[in-house]
């Protein structure tokens, strides 16, 4: 693996193109727009775009770029609108990104300017999984669930877990100076640094790591996405306390009838939807890491948490998830630590040059009874070969077509 393509400008446009613009890429979830005219920004790659709650189900995104000078048409992280209006030359927009105003329209442009050619870009396609509205620039690629496949079985145990899932709060947002792939990759297929990144923060946690006899496994996609988990008890990265111990405890049983004893005890690890959405089921945390160039992430993070469950139980659970996955947090902080330590090297003339190894696992991998998809060991790197196996197929289509 060439080090290369976590620091050549070339290869951060070209990924903007064929990576970020044809991959279904993950916007909001319902619960962070309740209502019809709520919005929030956030990016697809680098391009920033405002997503709406249209009411009735429906959401709609578009570029956050007005069409007159490409002032950025909304400046606030969220809210609840019934227009945007661009704070450069006035154009409005409604809700689903139309032009409706425009200044002077009769005395400037005579008449002739036709608005209903100038709206925001739309999104061109939106799909709503278990709650969680994920967008594609790519008008004709696959489906969600067909970009999905396999892995929507070990994403279910995550978004599905609860009959009702509910976002707390706002997200941790953070810069780290490191290529996009790197967090990604490492949250598809690597267990292996824990060990050693993480001592400290176990220490920390009072926990320990699982030992040598622990049994896990690894899944990976075609489609890039993959997931690690243990079959034994997986280490618990939890401190929530006696109180909210037991009623997660009482509520297991629900879990475990919802998704079965397989997914609901054991499928609790670490995972990533290609190309850049990753989530944490034993520490209920999720997060988009935005590219910011070719040396630089914009994470988003945030926290799951069952809708239905008292107050102390969401609190609990969302400090849980600052204190160990966060900007701040002490597990994240390692992660971050190791990622800026790699792209400082990588800036190098020698270290842009070098070229990794990715061969643990290789040929271990295979079909399991139990267990949809690619199944390879924990201890394996299967997971990111296919992660990049998907970026190539992914870039070397864009630049032939």
């Amino acid at each position: 693996m060439s080090a290369l393509i976590y620091a050549d400008d070339a290869i951060y446009d070209a990924e903007m193109r064929n990576i970020f613009g044809k991959s279904w890429l993950f916007l909001a979830h319902e619960s962070m727009l309740p209502k019809r005219g709520d919005y929030l920004t956030t990016s697809m790659g680098d391009d920033p775009v405002v997503v709406v709650n249209q009411g009735g189900g429906e959401y709609v995104a578009f570029l956050n770029q007005c069409r007159h000078r490409g002032m950025r048409l909304c400046r606030a992280d969220e809210g609840n609108a019934r227009a945007f209006t661009c704070s450069y030359h006035g154009w409005v927009y409604d809700l689903s990104g139309k032009l409706i105003q425009v200044p002077h329209e009769e005395d400037g442009y005579l008449g002739a300017l036709d608005k209903s050619k100038l709206g925001a870009q739309r999104v061109p396609r939106l799909a709503n999984h278990r709650g969680f509205v994920f967008g594609t620039w790519d008008e004709d690629g696959p489906s969600f669930d067909e970009y999905l496949g396999d892995m929507a079985w070990y994403f279910d145990s995550f978004a599905d877990r609860w009959a009702r899932t509910e976002v707390l709060g706002a997200p941790n947002r953070w810069i780290i100076e490191c290529n996009w792939k790197l967090p990604s990759e490492q949250f598809a297929t690597d267990v292996y640094h824990a060990e050693t990144s993480h001592v400290s923060a176990l220490i920390a946690q009072g926990k320990q790591w699982v030992d040598a006899e622990s049994r896990g496994l690894q899944f990976s996609s075609p489609g890039g996405h993959g997931t690690g988990f243990y079959l034994d008890d997986a280490p618990d990265m939890t401190n929530y306390g006696e109180a909210v111990d037991q009623y997660r405890a009482e509520a297991r049983q629900k879990e475990i009838d919802r998704l079965g004893e397989t997914r609901a005890l054991h499928v609790r690890g670490h995972n990533t939807i290609f190309p850049n959405f990753s989530f944490l089921v034993g520490t209920d945390t999720f997060r988009v890491w935005q590219p910011r160039g070719p040396h630089s992430i914009e994470v988003m993070a945030w926290t799951l948490a069952d809708a239905d469950a008292p107050a102390q139980v969401k609190d609990a659970v969302r400090r849980n998830a600052i204190r160990s996955f966060s900007a701040g947090g002490i597990f994240e902080a390692e992660d971050g630590e190791n990622w800026a330590e790699i792209q400082q090297v990588l800036q190098s003339g020698r270290g842009r040059h070098a070229s990794f190894n990715f061969t643990m696992g290789l040929g271990g991998a295979g079909k399991h009874p139990d267990f949809p998809g690619v199944i390879s060991n924990i201890y394996s790197e299967e997971a990111g070969r296919a992660f990049y196996r998907r970026w190539l197929q992914l870039m070397e289509d864009g630049e032939q077509s």
